[in-house]
């Protein structure tokens, strides 16, 4: 099954692009709530590059590396990519006038529920869109 879920970020794709792709820009605005961060990310933008985000609870309780590797990359369009278990992910840059819709879909897992991984993700989108506009 997949999920899709969007946001519109009112800013320049160029702007969008590289708060999207860059390893700083990442660990401010990678979290689905304010007791997680990312302490650091890598980004090797490139089909066949590899990237790397190490999600923490604040209080240290729990942790993970979100990661995989680039499989399609249309520069301020389009990125495709496969995570370490082998599912994908389409993330989607569509300009209109001065905003820009960013649109994530993504194979689900099995260990939450559908509902779950999109509240999960769409948090993340929207903390992201908050960060590129400055509301972060």
């Amino acid at each position: 099954m997949n999920i899709t879920i969007e946001t519109t970020v009112n800013a320049p794709i160029e702007r969008v692009w590289a708060a999207w792709n860059d390893p700083r820009a990442i660990e401010r605005w990678n979290a689905a709530s304010p007791d997680w961060h990312t302490p650091r990310a890598s980004v090797d933008l490139r089909e066949g590059g590899s990237f790397c985000s190490r999600m923490e609870a604040r209080d240290g309780s729990a942790g993970f590396d979100f990661e995989g590797t680039y499989t399609r990359i249309e520069p301020q369009r389009l990125i495709e990519y496969v995570i370490g278990d082998g599912r994908k992910v389409r993330v989607e840059f569509v300009p209109t006038g001065g905003t820009v819709t960013v649109r994530e879909t993504f194979d689900a897992e099995n260990m939450h529920s559908a509902e779950q991984q999109r509240q999960g993700w769409q948090a993340i989108l929207d903390n992201f869109a908050r960060h590129v506009e400055g509301r972060a």
